[in-house]
This record gives structure tokens, C-alpha cells and sequence, in this order.
């Protein structure tokens, strides 16, 4: 989301962050097949893992899960009911996705093949595509396409 945001030249408008539901690898660097996959597509992943927090649920706007398991975390940890409305799936973002009708999880590539990881920047960049064309649809008339 980060690159796409960079390449419109939106990364002023939007504060993104990353963090999981667990902490079992709190403080490492991405994985390194993820790293290589999306510095193929030209995507740079940096930064240090970390675990959601109850303030994140405060603070941000929007939390996106990648799956079901994780969404339900998160919808746990949420203070209220306006907290747990802000947690959604990623891939409902993807209109292709949705109108499958199937599983909007994001499969873990982290124990199988390396192609994995290809197959998961494919469905995260659509979803990201969908969200930011979502984030800027009420605006495109208003402002030339800004997002307030």
C-alpha cells in the first residue's frame, strides 16, 4: 500500500503502518523471500516487526487482517463497537475477490515455497489497488483525485 500510495503521490495524505497479532517475531526485519519477491516488482519492504496494540485500534482509521483468524484478534482486542467496525479484511478491497464468492483470506506463506510469496503480492496489490481507488472515489470530482 505504501508503494502505491508513493507512486500517486499521496504519502502525505495517509499514515500506514504494519504490525501483526502475535509476537513471535517482534523487532526482526521482514522476511527475506518476502523482501526479494516484492524488490523484484520494484517494492522496497523495510522495518521491524511488531505487535497491534489497543491504541492502534484508537489511532487509525482503518485496520486491515489478513485472514479470518487474525481479523477476529483484532476485533477482540477493539474497545468498542466503533473500534471493531474499523477492522476489516484486506481483500474485501478486491472487487475481483469479492465477486468470486470465495475465501477473501490471504494465504501465510511463511512455511511453504517461495512462490508463495509471489502469489501473496498478487493478491495484496490488488486489494491495496481496490482500496486506494475506494479512498479516492468520493473525492475524484471534488479535488482532482486528493484524498482528504
Amino acid at each position: 500500500m505504501a508503494h502505491l500510495v508513493q507512486r500517486e503521490g499521496l504519502d502525505h495524505e495517509f499514515e500506514l503502518d504494519s504490525a501483526g497479532t502475535g509476537g513471535w517475531h517482534v523487532g526482526d526485519p521482514p522476511d527475506r523471500r518476502a523482501t526479494a519477491a516484492a524488490a523484484a516488482r520494484g517494492v522496497s519492504l523495510a522495518g521491524a516487526a511488531r505487535k497491534v496494540s489497543p491504541e492502534d485500534l484508537e489511532r487509525f482509521d482503518l485496520i486491515l487482517a489478513m485472514d479470518g483468524s487474525n481479523l477476529a484478534d483484532l476485533r477482540r482486542l477493539a474497545g468498542d463497537e466503533e473500534e471493531r467496525e474499523k477492522v476489516r479484511l484486506l481483500r474485501e478491497f478486491d472487487p475481483a475477490s469479492v465477486a468470486a464468492g470465495g475465501d477473501l483470506d490471504v494465504p501465510d506463506p511463511y512455511y511453504g515455497a517461495a512462490g508463495g510469496f509471489e502469489e501473496v503480492l498478487d493478491l495484496v496489490q490488488a486489494a491495496c489497488e481496490g482500496l486506494l481507488a475506494e479512498l479516492r472515489a468520493p473525492h475524484d470530482g471534488a479535488q482532482a483525485g486528493r484524498v482528504p
